[in-house]
């Protein structure tokens, strides 16, 4: 399973991968309260949501482009837990990993496309002068399938 997963976040079309997917839709998929998994691709979907929803939590009082920026850095440099481990926030939806290798490949893989959401989520919550863009930092007060966010 985590590696459809890894394939099918490196099937990227011309123009829009999964990370693109994800923040299209992340403002009408945050009002979510559950989500039907079909695929891995949805899986992976869901943590992308989740995670734009920690991030904006973040940048919540960031007033500019800068300061989000160290947020996002910080944010980063935290231990992105793989499931089975504490803090993992969707037990049961991925399987477990079978050895310490493929734990350390999920939380790598994990840690890369966060980096990459992270990147990109700060080109909508700012403005163009540098100032927030209250049209997507409002969303971090929304519970994404009611988890609380500190």
């Amino acid at each position: 399973e985590h590696a459809e997963l890894l394939i099918y976040a490196d099937a990227i079309t011309d123009k829009a991968d999964i990370v693109d997917e994800a923040i299209t839709f992340f403002r009408a998929n945050v009002f979510f309260k559950n989500f039907h998994v079909k695929s891995p691709a949805d899986k992976l979907l869901i943590y992308l949501t989740f995670y734009i929803n920690i991030a904006l939590k973040r940048l919540e009082g960031c007033r500019t482009l800068a300061v989000g920026t160290k947020a996002i850095i910080n944010l980063g440099l935290e231990k992105v837990p793989v499931p089975g481990e504490p803090g993992f926030p969707f037990p049961g939806l991925f399987t477990l990993p079978q050895s310490q290798e493929e734990a350390e490949m999920l939380r790598n893989y994990l840690k890369q496309i966060r980096e990459e959401m992270s990147g990109r989520l700060l080109s909508c919550a700012y403005r163009a002068n540098g100032f927030p863009n209250k049209w997507w930092l409002a969303f971090a007060k929304r519970k994404f399938m009611n988890i609380v966010i500190l």
